[in-house]
């Protein structure tokens, strides 16, 4: 079983789901170290003034975010610290939305949602309730110290959670520039029915297993074949919070109390900053 990466509760109304989240997906690009080709040691980054070319120390740098071009606000730790959303170790739910209305180019990662601490109960209630209406649960949570935006959605026996955008952060089509020809395009009949043929004639079953990332398996199998020759080069390398959940109480009671009063959504239409800040 996968180990949860984060414990804390759904909320919607007055209903507390414990859950543990997952990871959906796992990366699985090839990883190269840089390393010194005369020794082997592994070669770090430096902090490198870009206008001297000097290397300066740690305690001389500061984080700025560029105002006007060449011109920049400098903002401390502790105002960085301060701007994090608190982590509350809930994934709050404000609103449901017709699975449909969400536009594709918002999502960003996928989690699975397991049910933690006798929740299974109400964890498949909310399934259920959103299998049977169509709709997805937009909620906020925070994670890593980043608030983010998400939607809950049913998916066979569990409950997904998929972070999402937030608006300021995805492009419009219009930024695509389309021309009359697309925009306006005549479609001739008879080009399109062979292009439905060719689609039809292409179309199959979805086999993921098919699939494969061709230049990671070639590198791999290339790491494999060296290693089998005994082309091993020896590196020195150093190695480089569960939280409780909510308890349940009576969930009828809960659903009564919750039908009286709706918990507000987040602003949306958040102050727009004029410049982007990476506290990275």
């Amino acid at each position: 079983m996968a180990r949860a990466i984060w414990k804390g509760a759904i909320s919607f109304g007055l209903v507390h789901i414990p859950v543990s989240l997952n990871t959906a997906v796992r990366t699985e690009r090839v990883d190269f170290d840089w390393l010194d080709k005369r020794s082997m040691e592994p070669v770090g980054y430096k902090r490198v003034n870009k206008v001297t070319g000097k290397e300066i120390d740690k305690e001389n740098i500061v984080k700025g975010v560029e105002y006007e071009k060449g011109h920049y606000v400098i903002i401390s730790e502790e105002e960085i610290r301060n701007a994090r959303p608190e982590a509350t170790q809930t994934i709050d739910i404000f609103s449901f939305v017709e699975a449909t209305d969400i536009p594709l180019q918002h999502f960003d990662t996928p989690y699975y949602l397991s049910p933690d601490r006798r929740g299974g109960k109400v964890y498949a209630l909310l399934r259920e309730t959103l299998e049977s209406t169509g709709k997805v649960a937009l909620a906020t949570v925070v994670l890593h110290t980043r608030q983010h935006l998400a939607l809950l959605r049913p998916l066979d026996d569990a409950l997904v959670m998929i972070t999402l955008r937030w608006p300021e952060e995805v492009r419009g089509l219009e930024t695509l520039e389309l021309d009359k020809s697309v925009t306006d395009a005549k479609v001739d009949k008879r080009e399109l029915d062979m292009a439905k043929r060719l689609v039809e004639d292409m179309s199959g079953p979805w086999t993921p297993e098919d699939y494969h990332d061709a230049f990671r398996q070639t590198i791999l199998d290339l790491v494999e074949e060296k290693a089998s020759k005994g082309k091993i080069s020896v590196v020195e390398k150093g190695e480089g919070t569960a939280e409780k959940g909510a308890d349940i109480i009576d969930l009828t009671e809960l659903l009564k109390r919750s039908l009286g009063g709706k918990k507000a959504a987040p602003e949306k239409k958040p102050t727009k900053r004029s410049r982007k800040a990476s506290s990275g």
